[in-house]
């Protein structure tokens, strides 16, 4: 327990010092975008884990029928308390205290659409040190509709191959390219992911090539046997963000691999990883299995500067996504307003 407490101290250390110099200067004209600036920079301080989660919610609000804030509702009229938070694809959701807060601070003055993307945002810069940052307009409105059976239909699921998550980052709905799709997939150097995720990775027939070393490690750390006795538990998706014994382990040494050892930091150290096969999730996996798409995790893996770059690009038209039942300025970002009077 005080190894692991030295760990957590460590890296809120890092986080922290990060937080701090790439706040440096980072202020806003805008009332509202300063505030959740302010709020998202002490969540993090508070929490390193929050800022993980804050970049996903972005993804996984906007690929659901557009920048709505959707995936924050406990509740709506028409589906209940069956909303997007129970989607089998929103597994490990979190941050949604950080935008309560936020709404707290700002009111009426943005809608939790808004709060959302500019949070994403704001934790993607802090957790680069500075090095990602894109600007964003608000004036989204929030939906008042969330289905989790909608979000398993629309979200990519974790197994599939590279045909599906052409197809799904190709739909008109989303509209991204495969440079698109290898570009947000960098997204996994941060964050954690729960074993049922990626217990396909670890035996098997169906088995994507895996590092032994790795799968070996992953094994020992959370047996697949656990799913059956009702246990879910997570591991980093970044073997750079896990303990020392679990990297001596999985025979990962993130400075001989050209890493950044640095815990936390939201980076290309996912194309390093992918291309050694030591990747969590099979739909990581799969990118190396066309031609473009491993050009593009080759092209990442070399040049940090350009992936930050396009992945500030992209994140900016994921963020644009037009929110197609977009109707309110929430009072509440947990309910929609018929439900709040």
């Amino acid at each position: 327990m005080a190894k692991l407490n030295t760990t957590v101290l460590s890296l809120c250390v890092v986080l922290a010092f990060l937080a701090g110099q790439s706040a440096a200067g980072r202020y806003y004209a805008d009332k509202v975008q300063d505030k959740v600036r302010k709020e998202v920079e002490k969540a993090i301080a508070y929490n390193p884990s929050v800022g993980p989660a804050l970049v996903r919610l972005v993804f996984h609000d906007c690929w659901v029928n557009g920048c709505d804030g959707s995936v924050l509702l406990d509740k709506t009229p028409t589906d209940g308390t069956n909303t997007e938070k129970k989607a089998v694809n929103n597994i490990g959701l979190a941050g949604f205290e950080v935008i309560d807060t936020i709404k707290q601070k700002v009111g009426g003055s943005a809608s939790c659409a808004d709060i959302l993307v500019f949070a994403g945002r704001d934790a993607a810069d802090i957790l680069s040190g500075g090095k990602i940052f894109y600007t964003l307009t608000g004036g989204r409105k929030d939906g008042v509709s969330s289905s989790a059976s909608a979000a398993d239909a629309t979200l990519p699921s974790s197994t599939f191959d590279f045909s599906q998550l052409q197809d799904n980052f190709g739909a008109a709905s989303h509209g991204f390219t495969v440079e698109e799709l290898v570009v947000l997939s960098g997204a996994h150097s941060i964050g954690v992911a729960h074993l049922s995720s990626y217990q396909d990775r670890l035996a098997g027939a169906d088995v994507t090539p895996i590092d032994s070393s790795y799968q070996a490690a992953l094994i020992k750390v959370t047996p697949p046997g656990l799913l059956t006795q009702g246990q879910d538990p997570t591991v980093p998706n970044n073997a750079r963000d896990a303990s020392s014994a679990f990297q001596k382990a999985a025979a990962y040494d993130p400075v001989k691999l050209g890493v950044n050892p640095t815990r936390g930091v939201l980076d290309n150290s996912y194309y390093h990883n992918t291309l050694e096969n030591k990747v969590l999730f099979k739909s990581d996996w799969v990118l190396r299995t066309d031609s473009f798409a491993a050009g593009k995790l080759e092209e990442y893996k070399n040049n940090a500067t350009e992936w930050n770059s396009d992945f500030a690009d992209a994140m900016v038209k994921l963020s644009n996504l037009p929110a197609l039942q977009g109707k309110e300025i929430r009072k509440s970002c947990r309910f929609t307003n018929q439900q709040y009077y």
